[in-house]
């Protein structure tokens, strides 16, 4: 079993786990299951998705609960739990594929990181900044194979795979979830994060409309919005092979291409950047009080 699945299994809400294991939890304590209990002894600290019991010393997280409760072994345990979240515990090991050489020099392993997006899984703080704070579509989620992990430090990230057009693992993004959280972002060696979502060029067909934006979270909105998107990772990272890119497929496709610039100077920028390579590319004004299309976005969802 992988560590990365033992880590999903982990990162299942405390809380939840022991309702459904029969334990009734209100206000984050309970009446422990192990001793003769009668003033909720157990509590649950949700920040570290872990229980403790006052009196009779009992604690841990999920997989400990489910030991404990149910009798069981930590395999079996596990298995208990991967059933009750739906999720399915393969011990085959995933194909490696022979590391990437980037134009830096630095090597990017694939093999290591596609594991981890085979079959996302999202904590909760993941799901409290993709669904409520962001309302993200969850087939977006989906199509993009967002998922999420957390630090020796408890820290929680929200992980990202970059593709190219065949579908390839070519660079990953951590993101740090904690507001004011530092670093904000995480690459591993070699990462090449270029043009976000590529794999959506498979779908395109001649004419269509193609949507850039800024970063990953405007073209999540953007996605969730009904509109097929790519993202530049950032204003200031406009790369030449990028260009290339999009001028390849402007050549290939015949696209019309749209775009929403940030109400800033350089998104500006990139918008003009752009307009040189791509002169059919069409501008939307932002309204005023929104920053970006993540902004826009939220405020038509709110209606």
């Amino acid at each position: 079993m992988e560590k990365y699945e033992l880590q999903k299994l982990r990162d299942l809400p405390i809380e939840g786990v022991a309702g459904r294991l029969g334990i009734q939890v209100a206000r984050h304590k309970a009446l422990c299951p192990f001793h003769d209990d009668h003033h909720a002894s157990m509590s649950f600290k949700v920040s570290k998705n872990t229980y403790r019991c006052f009196v009779c010393g009992a604690h841990g997280d999920t997989i400990d609960l489910v030991m404990r409760y149910l009798g069981k072994n930590f395999v079996d345990a596990c298995r208990w739990l991967a059933d009750e979240a739906g999720e399915t515990l393969v011990q085959t090991t995933p194909p490696v594929r022979a590391p990437l050489l980037t134009q830096e020099g630095k090597r990017f392993d694939p093999g290591r990181y596609e594991r981890y997006f085979e079959r996302p899984w999202l904590n909760e703080e993941a799901r409290r900044f993709l669904f409520e704070e962001r309302r993200i579509d969850p087939r977006v989620v989906r199509w993009c194979r967002i998922t999420s992990w957390k630090d020796r430090q408890g820290v929680p990230w929200l992980q990202t795979p970059y593709y190219d057009r065949e579908g390839r693992l070519v660079g990953v993004q951590n993101r740090n979830l904690v507001k004011g959280g530092s670093p904000r972002f995480r690459f591993p060696q070699g990462s090449e994060c270029t043009v976000y979502n590529l794999p959506v060029v498979r779908l395109l067909k001649p004419g269509d409309e193609l949507y850039i934006t800024e970063g990953c979270s405007d073209c999540w909105a953007m996605l969730s919005a009904g509109r097929k998107a790519i993202a530049i990772p950032s204003a200031t990272l406009l790369k030449r092979r990028d260009v290339q890119l999009l001028c390849s497929l402007a050549s290939e496709l015949s696209l019309s291409f749209h775009m929403w610039p940030d109400r800033d100077e350089p998104g500006e920028r990139l918008f003009l950047q752009l307009e040189k390579v791509l002169p059919s590319l069409v501008h939307h004004q932002l309204p005023p009080g929104c920053k970006d299309f993540s902004e826009l976005y939220l405020s038509e969802v709110k209606k």
